[in-house]
């Protein structure tokens, strides 16, 4: 059985529910505030699944190489090591402010120290990557294939700009997303990604700060769930607002599972703004060339589970054409996974997005303008770092082409 927090105060208990299904039921008394997801009120039934873990539990369970490295290590000591067992190792570090602990623990995050510095000037010797997985795969309850682990820096908002906040001397939980990458089978991963993010920043789309290792091996994003009290915003991706598994991310439409859905749970006085910035970075996905813009890579923050949900900042944007050939959208649009038209983007703009016909053009053409920007320090990056040059050089190519079909005819 497995403690269930939300905002550091037990919600709940989580147990197994037959053979392969789980079920999840609030404690007494416990107030709507509560609540482990927007998609989930507090409520006297219990909510079960006949497998797996409702979709909330399920979203930030690591997958790949990180799930893998766990699995390798605990294996042995639990006899099986599914989804439940995954949690209950991640559970106490993870994004967003639901958090897991045993039955008879009390909460208390505990994240190694590890200097950002150290990983972005590659002062450890050896294989960092090797060392960083084995040092906090068990701290990092944080979703996605690519290897990413969470890392907890003292030094990290030491120095706000205009402010004189500073975490608390006592805070012990992660500030940092470190996001890896295997050289053998995705070179440059990480400038990639930097690059796209580059782009989304200059669109004026909301990024949180990242910073590139000298090297090109790591990318260090700062958290957006972590407010300067040391507590957490609410983060949920679409997998979880769809009711959906993560086996399940590719399933849908950005029309229905991604705009619509999100129209639907936005209940700010933003929307219409966020509904446009949604639209931007869809559009921007598909300029990019980015194939795994899935559901989980779409998501909502909010202070409060009964206030007001905003989109969440850009996260995993990279231009995956350049190691798939032939890639294509990693959900449909118009009923289709082929790269859109700037027709049938303007269309979804339009009537999902609901911008006028110039609102939506001038959107499209400020994308053009971020990438051609961004172009020029992909460049320039290259001239210090001949090893990014073959995957750089790709990457404008695979631009120019999102550019020309999905933005400009």
């Amino acid at each position: 059985m497995i403690r269930v927090w939300a905002d550091g105060a037990e919600a709940g208990l989580l147990d197994r529910n037959g053979e392969r299904g789980s079920t999840f039921a609030y404690l007494p008394g416990i107030p709507p505030v509560r609540a482990v997801s927007v998609t989930m009120p507090v409520r006297l039934p219990s909510w079960s699944v006949n497998f797996g873990l409702p979709p909330i539990f399920e979203m930030n369970l690591p997958e790949g190489v990180l799930r893998e490295r766990l699995r390798l290590a605990f294996a042995k000591a639990t006899g099986t090591f599914d989804e439940f067992d995954l949690l209950s190792i991640v559970g106490r570090s993870q994004v967003g402010r639901i958090r897991y602990t045993g039955d008879k623990e009390q909460l208390h995050e505990d994240v190694p120290f590890q200097s950002v510095d150290e990983i972005l000037e590659r002062k450890r010797g050896g294989d960092l990557f090797r060392y960083l997985l084995e040092k906090f795969a068990s701290y990092s309850g944080i979703s996605g294939v690519q290897p990413k682990i969470l890392v907890r820096d003292e030094n990290a908002f030491a120095e706000m700009e205009r402010t004189v906040h500073r975490l608390s001397q006592s805070y012990r939980g992660a500030t940092h997303i470190v996001k890896l990458w295997e050289p053998n089978e995705y070179p440059q991963l990480a400038a990639n990604e930097c690059f796209c993010l580059t782009a989304a920043r200059k669109c004026g789309l909301d990024v949180p700060p990242f910073r590139l290792a000298e090297d090109g091996a790591a990318l260090v994003l700062d958290r957006f769930d972590l407010r300067m009290d040391g507590t957490y915003r609410g983060f949920e991706d679409f997998c979880a607002l769809n009711a959906r598994r993560t086996d399940e991310k590719y399933h849908g439409s950005y029309e229905t599972q991604v705009m619509k859905r999100f129209g639907q749970f936005a209940n700010s006085t933003h929307v219409n703004e966020d509904l446009e910035k949604l639209f931007m970075l869809i559009a921007l996905n598909c300029a990019l060339r980015n194939g795994d813009a899935h559901l989980k890579n779409f998501g909502i923050v909010y202070d409060d589970v009964q206030g007001e949900a905003r989109l969440a900042p850009v996260y995993d944007l990279v231009t995956t054409s350049v190691y798939i050939a032939k890639d294509s959208l990693g959900l449909t649009l118009n009923g289709s996974t082929r790269w859109p038209t700037a027709k049938e983007l303007r269309k979804l703009g339009e009537t999902r997005g609901g911008g006028s016909p110039a609102k939506v053009r001038q959107i499209l053409e400020r994308i053009a303008e971020a990438i051609h920007e961004t172009t020029a320090e992909v460049h320039a990056y290259t001239k210090e770092h001949p090893e990014f040059a073959d995957t750089g050089q790709r990457m404008l190519q695979e631009w120019q082409n999102g550019v020309n079909t999905s933005l400009m005819k």
